[in-house]
């Protein structure tokens, strides 16, 4: 059809990384939601979406191996974030899927991501002219779910480990991010969930979701 974009090969990286205190510990993504690993919930919104899917997350990638993603760990050691887990994946995109030039992150406590993340990320970034574009909701933009050009991991690479860059909003600030907004009601679609009390309210969310 006539005026149809098309959308650029994209690598989903899931974030897998963080130590989930608020939680007790342990591996978020590998939470019950609704009967099923909240990981499943997020790969199976994201993989549709993507030419391919990894799984950023550091120590034994044998706990993943149902879930049937390439686990890809921190490539900088001492586990400097979030910012780390992105360059995994531009790094393993480069290496292993050449072909691919842009990554879209999302955390792997987000069960609720939408359907059009990625086709959206890439007509914010096209229509504003910038590398790099993320998710809002609501009153607040989510730097962890976002657009990155695969070109830009030399970068990345040396702002972490020669400028000690750790935020997210540092780097998106210092090239550029356009935006591109979802509406949070009823249901914020980048929900994430951080202690037990917000696991029950994504139950609850999830069972009203699959009477509507």
């Amino acid at each position: 059809m006539s005026g149809t974009r098309v959308q650029p090969p994209t690598l989903g990286v899931i974030l897998a990384g963080g130590l989930s205190r608020r939680m007790g510990g342990g591996d978020k993504p590998l939470l019950s939601l609704g009967a099923r690993p909240l990981l499943e919930h997020v790969a199976g919104r994201l993989a549709p979406q993507c030419a391919s899917l990894i799984l950023n997350a550091n120590g034994d990638p044998n706990r993943f191996r149902s879930a049937g993603i390439p686990v890809v760990p921190d490539s900088i050691p001492g586990g400097p974030g979030p910012l780390a887990g992105i360059l995994a994946g531009l790094e393993w995109a480069a290496a292993c899927r050449p072909e691919i030039e842009w990554a879209v992150s999302v955390p792997g406590d987000t069960p609720f991501i939408p359907g059009d993340l990625v086709r959206r990320l890439h007509e914010a970034r096209g229509d504003a002219g910038m590398p790099l574009a993320c998710a809002a909701s609501g009153a607040e933009v989510h730097y962890a779910v976002a657009l990155w050009p695969v070109r830009l991991r030399q970068e990345l690479r040396q702002a972490i480990t020669e400028q000690n860059m750790r935020r997210l909003g540092d780097w998106v600030k210092l090239h550029g991010c356009a935006e591109a907004a979802w509406t949070a009601d009823p249901v914020d679609p980048f929900f994430n969930i951080n202690t037990p009390a917000e696991l029950a309210q994504a139950d609850d969310l999830l069972r009203r979701e699959r009477l509507r």
